[in-house]
């Protein structure tokens, strides 16, 4: 406790000799040259829109040139700033004088910052020696200088209301990045300036009888591209492409090219709605201008967002950098597809607040939609027929270079060919192999001619088909 009162008594009984000193009590006091004169704090007043003021206080016979200058983020009013600089003053003062002395070892029951009573006056204890006796530094303290003093505030406290910060937030259905998420379950990136505190996310099948769903801790870094990104080859180190981002808060910084495929620096690009984002990954970021940073050395279309990407990102696309600070909502997995309500406010004002956003919207759950196939080829064999072969890919821990073939990653492997003629679809069928045939004969009953188009996608029993592929049949 802050108070000055001594615990203990010290006299001359109580003290032993010291193996390092000529006598077993030391007093010294600092020369006036080195003594502060004045003490100056920093602080936000409360009473004046929270203006920045600085508060000083000194003895009126005080010669000493030396200043103490303190600055704290600290709300406080004119009277509570002037009590701790006088407060700070007189400490000051008073621990000019300075005392050491040895006590035995069973005084070991005191500490650093305990107050005793040395010959009638107040010391707090600063250090203690603990070797074959307790070598003790003192600063000199009195109870007097830790009363608080008259306030002379002119009026009752005025703060001014803080109006509350719009909050921008964007529901993110992604592929799974790590293995470990809630594959059904989308995230939320949320960011303000300044950041509110607290955020929830409260959630319901109706614009009624909402729940907590869960709650944003911190902004998410998040921003929007200032030039244009185009498609790149996916998976494949791009050396050649960069692109610029202004970002609302945090910042971004390079890392070596392992660290990247450690899975450093993951961001996804978007248009803001739930499932169109392209997962992105980059090496070199480089500041630019206040907040804005250019991206290089990408990896692109990373965990199967390749399949959906597009041409390019124009200029206003929305990025979002994936970390602890995006986290995943709670959704059932009844619930995929169906459109639920969300509101999203400060936790403290509750969802009836009148600044909370409101959104509607359903999520598939991408996290269980299968990868695209790759490599799909179709030739025409001499009898005319047409063989389709590809190669799948899968979701679920496919980066370990130690296996013959990725893991199937579904219950069962299953793909969907669609013949189209045009945009039509004249055939559709279901396989369990990576390879199909389309015979002459099946080609005539359908009615496609010599050109044609076969789509390919693999199979989720929990999801569907995922993104189709497609090559072009010519005669």
């Amino acid at each position: 406790p802050r108070n000055g009162r001594p615990i203990q008594q010290i006299e001359t009984a109580d003290l032993v000799a010291s193996e390092n000193a000529d006598q077993d009590y030391e007093q010294t006091r600092a020369a006036e040259a080195s003594t502060v004169g004045r003490v100056r704090l920093t602080y936000i007043e409360a009473e004046n829109d929270f203006d920045v003021k600085t508060i000083e206080a000194i003895f009126p016979d005080d010669t000493s040139t030396i200043v103490s200058e303190t600055e704290y983020p600290l709300l406080l009013a004119e009277p509570e700033a002037r009590a701790i600089v006088e407060r700070w003053l007189a400490e000051t003062r008073l621990a000019k004088d300075t005392s050491r002395f040895t006590l035995p070892k069973s005084a070991l029951a005191l500490n650093s910052g305990d107050v005793v009573s040395v010959f009638g006056d107040s010391y707090r204890i600063d250090s203690i020696e603990d070797a074959a006796a307790l070598h003790i530094d003192a600063s000199r303290v009195d109870s007097g200088a830790y009363l608080r003093g008259t306030d002379t505030a002119s009026g009752p406290l005025r703060v001014s209301p803080v109006p509350a910060s719009p909050l921008f937030a964007t529901f993110l259905d992604l592929p799974l990045l790590t293995g470990t998420e809630n594959p059904q379950s989308p995230h939320v990136a949320v960011t303000s300036d300044p950041w509110p505190g607290t955020v929830a996310v409260w959630s319901s099948p109706t614009d009624s009888g909402y729940a907590l769903n869960t709650t944003v801790e911190a902004p998410a870094i998040l921003g929007v591209l200032t030039s244009t990104l185009r498609r790149a080859e996916p998976e494949l180190w791009d050396r050649g492409s960069h692109f610029t981002v202004r970002i609302t808060s945090g910042e971004l910084s390079s890392v070596a090219m392992a660290d990247v495929l450690n899975g450093a620096n993951v961001a996804a690009i978007g248009d803001g709605s739930p499932e169109n984002w392209e997962i992105v990954q980059f090496a070199n970021a480089t500041l630019v201008a206040p907040d804005t940073y250019d991206l290089s050395l990408l990896l692109r279309g990373l965990v199967g967002s390749d399949a959906t990407s597009p041409a390019s990102w124009p200029v206003g696309s929305l990025f979002v950098i994936i970390d602890s600070l995006v986290p995943q909502i709670n959704l059932p997995f009844a619930a995929r597809g169906l459109q639920r309500f969300y509101r999203i406010g400060l936790a403290e004002r509750g969802y009836t607040d009148a600044n909370v956003l409101v959104q509607t919207v359903a999520f598939n759950g991408i996290g269980l939609r299968p990868y695209s196939v790759s490599h799909l080829q179709a030739h025409r064999q001499t009898d005319n027929s047409v063989l389709v072969a590809w190669i799948r890919r899968t979701r679920i821990d496919g980066d370990s270079w130690q296996s013959t073939e990725v893991p199937l990653g579904e219950e069962t492997e299953r793909y969907t060919v669609r013949v189209l003629s045009g945009s039509v679809v004249t055939r559709e069928t279901v396989i369990a192999a990576p390879t199909w045939s389309y015979p002459s004969a099946l080609q005539a009953a359908d009615g496609v001619g010599t050109s044609f188009t076969i789509a390919v996608a693999q199979n989720s029993t929990s999801f569907g088909p995922g993104p189709f592929v497609s090559v072009a049949v010519t005669p």
